[in-house]
């Protein structure tokens, strides 16, 4: 899968999920708007919603090392 270039705002959603999600927390509005945001980012960019949902996942749980 190709790097997705993705919205600062989608990956700002993605990682206070993932924090609520570590605390035991997650709650439905922040989920819904993660799920949100990936189906109206894959529509607008004509990508797999799948794909984006796993990529976004991807890049904010298990980030690249810094070079």
């Amino acid at each position: 899968m190709a790097d997705i270039d993705f919205p600062d705002d989608l990956i700002a959603l993605e990682r206070s999920a993932w924090t609520e999600i570590q605390e035991g927390q997650l709650t439905v509005p922040t989920a819904l708007a993660v799920q949100q945001g990936i189906t109206t980012f894959a529509e607008t960019s004509k990508l797999d919603r799948i794909a984006v949902g796993m990529g976004l996942k991807k890049r904010v749980r298990h980030p690249k090392p810094a070079a």
